[in-house]
């Protein structure tokens, strides 16, 4: 959820923006329960200490991220105000094969992703999936030197080192898939998910060699036969990209919850989001009637 132009606002009139009190999971915009309570008397109980802890801390603002869409209705009740959000997502039909899958798109869009996958396959590039329980050190040091280049071509820090790496792979390998690109023998690319027996979230990929059709191989495909082969009931892409569309994966809302102390940045922050949230609707209304799959 970016808020910089929120921050923003604030510096500009001289006020301090950050710190401010955040509950999410870190790095990860994934949709899942934010309020561990028992019963609602509980949750307006949790809900009323963190505006305790807030205003006791002299934080500017509280901001609830990616809660289910129940709970969002209860921060609405308790006073924050609700921003809406688009992500993509697969789901599985319970398809036998990639085949299968491709058959229920649209003519055009099953005959660009074959040209997709033709074009990385003529290029000789071979791909590998690796379990978490079957990768080794090299296979996280490969993977984290992708991973820091595409940092650099977007010209950013990267915030996770191998350290990282190497712990999820010691401690959640059953969870964690690794696509890795090879060309006349040697790795190119790599894309990092991780999984459980229902959900595949994407979360991070990068290439050292540029090859046309590359990313969505690697980023998409790949990861679509591993669900179907596993029985994997979603595929999360991660953040925005409508690109997504015309490889099957559809609009879903999500949700955040903000409470801000100011109360005339309030006030300005609730008409923008009443504007914003009226337009998302509306954008997420248009790209149902972009549903790639054949009617």
């Amino acid at each position: 959820m970016f808020d910089w132009a929120w921050a923003d606002a604030y510096q500009r009139n001289g006020l301090e923006y950050y710190p401010k009190l955040l509950s999410a999971i870190p790095f990860t915009p994934v949709t899942g329960p934010r309020l561990m309570a028992r019963d609602e008397a509980s949750r307006s109980a949790l809900l009323a200490a963190l505006c305790e802890l807030q205003q006791a801390n002299g934080l500017s603002s509280t901001h609830i991220l990616y809660p289910p869409p129940e709970q969002a209705q209860a921060l609405q009740a308790a006073g924050f105000m609700l921003r809406r959000g688009v992500q993509f997502h697969w789901q599985n039909a319970g398809y036998a094969d990639f085949e299968q899958f491709l058959a229920t798109l649209q003519q055009k869009k099953r005959k660009n992703i074959r040209a997709e996958r033709r074009h990385v396959a003529e290029a000789g590039i071979h791909m590998r999936q690796i379990r978490g329980v079957e990768a080794v050190e090299a296979d996280w040091r490969f993977f984290k030197r992708c991973y820091d280049r595409t940092y650099r071509e977007h010209h950013s820090t990267p915030y996770l080192n191998l350290d990282f790496f190497l712990r999820i792979g010691q401690t959640m390998p059953h969870n964690l898939l690794l696509v890795v690109a090879e060309r006349e023998g040697r790795p190119i690319a790599s894309s990092l998910l991780v999984h459980d027996a229902q959900k595949l979230y994407g979360r991070y990929w990068g290439a050292l060699e540029h090859h046309p059709c590359l990313h969505f191989e690697t980023a998409y495909y790949q990861p679509l036969e591993f669900c179907i082969a596993n029985r994997i009931a979603s595929f999360e892409g991660g953040a925005q990209g409508e690109h997504k569309m015309a490889r099957g994966f559809l609009p879903e809302q999500t949700w955040s919850a903000h409470w801000l102390a100011h109360p005339a940045f309030s006030d300005a922050i609730e008409r923008f989001l009443a504007r914003e949230n009226s337009g998302m609707e509306n954008y997420i209304g248009e790209l149902n009637e972009r549903n790639p799959f054949a009617r």
